[in-house]
């Protein structure tokens, strides 16, 4: 057991190490000056006399606040298991061992949270996710996969404590659906979501095939930041647009109006669509779903490199099925497989159930080599 010690404290030794490149890495003295200078700054006579500012600051502060106040709750923690460690090697207390490993685990854990988070360094990683899932050809088989997927990200929302909100949802003909937009927010979800953006396959024998044949079915996730009103890059002229008010449908129960007040909006140069039908009367949905426009025009302005709205083209809004990023296979054998990153797994089920972050911390791993080199 006094081994199980010894090596529990050259582990804490190597996690020193890693802590101490992470202080470097969040540049965390400099870190401190600004949270207190913005602290100083909220605090001045007349903050609150511009509200676009005074938020804008807000959000600056409780970021970095977070930041600062996590790297500090690591040092505790990593204190707080060196002298666990040094009182069961100096009274030799086997009893021990097992809560030392327990903590150095937990310690391991956070250590690793953090290192992810710095990698979330994007322009928009903060801001909140919005996420629509539309089946590929395959008429009720795709639908489910999609309701499937759909129920994948409404499971992880719940583990990492992010709040979703159903923006517009098409029930599929017999089952599943035809599409759904939602929105996840909370710290960095735009920043982990990102790298579900694309397509997945599914491969399994279809529960609506009597013959019990095996289906391959697809389905597109496409993730975008959510964007404020602060940002003016982005204008559309009202005759580029069509608006279209019909009545809601879909699973969306309380959240859902049952009224003739959805919205769907097509923006007429480029095609896209984007509806909502969660808000309580047509001028709040149209709010919701020109937020939802804009947003992804600008990420396609930015993504593509141009220069102005009017310079996306209308064919770059297709999926193009078959470069899937990643396949769930459910017979003849369990596997989950990221086409990217090449991280797999054979427990799908635990997948299915929302647990993504191996596979979003693999992606963020590969952006951040993929940005250094």
């Amino acid at each position: 057991m006094l081994i199980q010690l010894e090596q529990a404290k050259l582990s804490l030794r190597d996690l020193k190490r890693g802590i101490d490149d992470l202080k470097d890495s969040i540049k965390y003295d400099t870190l401190v000056k600004e949270v207190h200078d913005l602290e100083m700054t909220t605090a001045e006579p007349g903050f609150w006399d511009d509200p676009q500012r005074s938020q804008k600051i807000l959000k600056q502060l409780k970021v970095k606040k977070s930041l600062q106040d996590n790297y500090q709750h690591l040092c505790r923690m990593f204190n707080d298991i060196g002298v666990l460690i040094d009182m069961a090697i100096e009274e030799d207390d086997e009893s021990m061992v097992q809560e030392v490993l327990d903590e150095l685990a937990k310690v391991n854990a956070e250590y690793e949270k953090q290192r992810i988070d710095i990698l979330l360094c994007g322009e928009y990683d903060g801001n909140n996710a919005i996420l629509s899932i539309h089946p590929g050809a395959g008429g009720t088989e795709a639908q489910d996969w999609a309701e499937m997927l759909y129920r994948m990200y409404t499971r992880y929302a719940e583990r990492k404590k992010f709040r979703l909100k159903v923006l517009d949802y098409l029930d599929g003909d017999e089952a599943g659906i035809k599409s759904v937009s939602f929105m996840i927010e909370g710290e960095n979800a735009y920043g982990y979501l990102k790298s579900e953006n694309g397509v997945h396959r599914l491969v399994r024998v279809s529960p609506f095939d009597s013959s019990g044949r095996r289906h391959t079915s697809f389905a597109s996730v496409e993730v975008l930041p959510e964007f404020d009103d602060q940002n003016n890059d982005i204008e559309i002229r009202d005759e580029d647009i069509e608006v279209v008010a019909h009545r809601s449908s879909g699973a969306g129960g309380q959240h859902i109006n049952k009224t003739d007040s959805a919205i769907r909006i097509t923006h007429k140069p480029t095609g896209i669509v984007v509806g909502c039908q969660t808000e309580r009367s047509q001028v709040q949905n149209k709010e919701t779903a020109m937020r939802m426009l804009k947003s992804k025009l600008l990420e396609i302005k930015t993504r593509e490199h141009l220069d102005r709205i009017e310079d996306i083209a209308g064919n770059k809004m297709n999926i193009e099925w078959g470069s899937q990023i990643r396949s769930y296979v459910f017979m003849p054998y369990t596997l989950v497989k990221d086409n990217r990153t090449n991280w797999e797994t054979g427990n799908i089920q635990a997948v299915m159930d929302g647990e993504l972050d191996d596979f979003i911390n693999e992606y963020l791993k590969l952006s951040c080599k993929g940005t250094e080199q």
